[in-house]
């Protein structure tokens, strides 16, 4: 499917009181999903081990 027709779908979705903001929001979501998928594609992820060190020094 073309990034049109997934965006289209993305759009149907949504119900029908979605407003603009709505919509940009699952946008920004999936681009940066994709993002991620290509980076992890790229080998540029980290180890889960590492991602969790991440979050508990955040937390803490």
């Amino acid at each position: 499917m073309s990034i049109k027709g997934e965006v289209i779908k993305l759009i149907q979705e949504l119900p029908d009181n979605a407003t603009i903001e709505d919509i940009l929001y699952k946008l920004y979501v999936r681009a940066r999903i994709e993002e991620g998928v290509r980076e992890l594609d790229e080998g540029r992820g980290i180890k889960h081990e590492e991602a969790m060190e991440r979050i508990n020094k955040w937390l803490n």
